[in-house]
């Protein structure tokens, strides 16, 4: 059986429009699994309006549960807890808990233990253009980079037990933990990126990072016509760093109705993106999958 190809598209910037050009992708791309993997901030479903399959609770680290019926009051769990997750009824503050188990290992009477504690959830979905899988991180959790990696397996075991070649995901903006574990191990990446300060100093930042990953990089300009100026030293840097400009998208005031109405940019605006070249674009990504 073939490798099944993993693409991931990420931004450094919040804002550059890597959610919008990750929905215009999916319509074109045949034989594929998607997968969102901003968990903090999912927001793909939006466009794709997926109709949920499966669902299950995802659990982050152990954290201290309290047992009211145990406890002696002696005070030890609220001195030693250096967190401020032990209130003075001695009771948990669940978010404030980093599970050190202090707590446990010194109270006298077993009044607290640790437990798995669910941080947020998986789905499984339908879309009219395939299997997504995606997830939702409960806000104020940590271990969102467990969470995109347990998103991205089951996308290959999607893509496994329904014979795809390729899984298209939308990853996080930034360069944290979640990007990380969105890029490790990916074939290729695409930076969508856009002619602003910010946007260059981002775009320098996440390809540093993704470096030691060593996959294949592209990257698509978005509103490419905002600054000149910019947009030309994007293209110097990919230059100088050997990475393909693939794709630069103008701004479109049409584009952001099309969003507006929850439309696919690609479909709503069939000729402006036939124009720019996409074809291309997904003969890159699935060469031998033309729709």
């Amino acid at each position: 059986m073939n490798k099944i190809k993993e693409t991931v598209i990420i931004s450094g910037k919040g804002g550059t429009g890597k959610t919008s050009v990750t929905a215009s992708l999916i319509p074109f791309m045949k034989d594929t699994v998607f997968a969102d993997c901003d968990v903090d901030a999912p927001n793909l479903s939006i466009l794709l309006e997926p109709e949920r399959k499966k669902e299950e609770l995802f659990y982050g680290m152990k954290r201290a549960v309290f047992n009211q019926d145990l406890c002696s009051s002696c005070g030890q769990c609220l001195e030693y807890c250096r967190f401020g997750a032990i209130r003075d009824d001695f009771s948990v503050i669940t978010p404030s808990c980093e599970g050190c188990a202090v707590c446990v290992h010194v109270c006298p009477t077993g009044a607290m233990t640790m437990k798995d504690v669910p941080v947020g959830s998986l789905f499984e979905s339908e879309t009219p253009y395939g299997t997504m899988v995606h997830a939702r991180l409960i806000p104020g959790e940590e271990t969102s980079g467990r969470l995109v990696s347990q998103v991205r397996k089951n996308a290959m075991t999607v893509a496994e037990e329904t014979g795809k070649s390729r899984i298209l995901i939308d990853g996080p903006p930034g360069i944290g933990c979640s990007v990380i574990s969105s890029v490790t191990g990916a074939d290729s990446v695409c930076i969508v990126t856009e002619p602003t300060l910010s946007g260059l100093h981002d775009l320098k930042r996440v390809y540093t990072m993704i470096l030691r990953f060593n996959p294949e990089v592209f990257i698509i300009i978005n509103k490419s016509d905002l600054s000149e100026k910019v947009c030309s030293d994007i293209e110097a840097f990919a230059a100088e760093n050997d990475i393909p400009v693939t794709l630069k998208i103008p701004f479109r005031k049409e584009i952001i109705e099309a969003l507006s109405d929850k439309q696919i940019p690609s479909l709503a605006e069939k000729e402006f993106f036939r124009d720019l070249g996409w074809e291309d674009l997904i003969k890159k990504l699935n060469p031998s999958e033309i729709q």
